[in-house]
């Protein structure tokens, strides 16, 4: 199922999901209707572009905040399993509000934070606007099974993030596939998917304490602190 073919079936669900993303308590700073519709859906569904999201049968939406992408890719995706991980209690209840308005039978909350999840692996991880490259990687390696998919919405990356990106990737056992152009709307011209693919085991240290992958995120050698 390509972008396009799923946009044309107008699934009703993704009216109901802009319903709850107008209402000012959403956890979103975009509620207005024709901005959500590409801001937040056609965002959410240029992942589908990708074979490996549209063959998922485990996926992890990280950060998951208003259920994006996750609820967009469940509702797209009805032979997968979703999990939707945010750590925020709030917003965990502002999902499993819409997961119900939505009767989406294949999607489910956790209200924890990723490095605290205890799952079995899945097969994709995604993560949009969570954080830089090295943090994103740290949170979803342990996560992933053998082979597995982790997909980063990226806006334009600097130098230092993305070669902090790769040298944390490499320590945890991920290698970056590939940067994946989209446009899912107009002045949307930056926007990136960051394909790593796990390709070794990730090392037993990993995930480290909460809240340590943002405090101290794993950096290439010439880029750490000196002592």
């Amino acid at each position: 199922m390509t972008v396009s073919r799923f946009s044309q079936s107008s699934d009703p669900r993704l009216e109901i999901l802009l319903e709850a993303l107008a209402d000012p308590l959403a956890p979103t700073g975009v509620h207005r209707r024709a901005e959500a519709k590409k801001v937040h859906i056609a965002d959410s569904l240029v992942a589908l572009e990708l074979p490996d999201v549209r063959g998922a049968h485990r996926l992890a939406d990280l950060g998951a905040g208003a259920g994006l992408p996750g609820l967009v890719l469940a509702i797209a995706l009805p032979d997968a399993e979703v999990t939707l991980v945010e750590a925020t209690r709030r917003k965990c209840a502002w999902i499993e509000q819409t997961l119900e308005r939505l009767g989406l039978a294949n999607a489910r909350v956790v209200c924890a934070r990723a490095e605290a999840l205890d799952e079995e692996p899945f097969d994709v991880v995604t993560a949009r606007a969570l954080g830089a490259l090295p943090i994103v990687c740290e949170y979803a390696a342990p996560l992933l099974a053998e082979c597995g998919v982790l997909v980063a919405w990226k806006g334009a990356v600097e130098a230092d993030e993305e070669a902090d990106g790769l040298h944390a990737a490499a320590e945890l056992g991920l290698e970056r596939e590939a940067v994946h152009a989209v446009k899912p709307y107009p002045r949307s011209e930056h926007r990136t998917l960051h394909i790593f693919r796990k390709v070794a085991p990730t090392p037993p240290r990993y995930p480290r304490r909460p809240g340590i992958a943002t405090k101290r995120p794993l950096a290439a050698p010439d880029r750490r602190p000196r002592r």
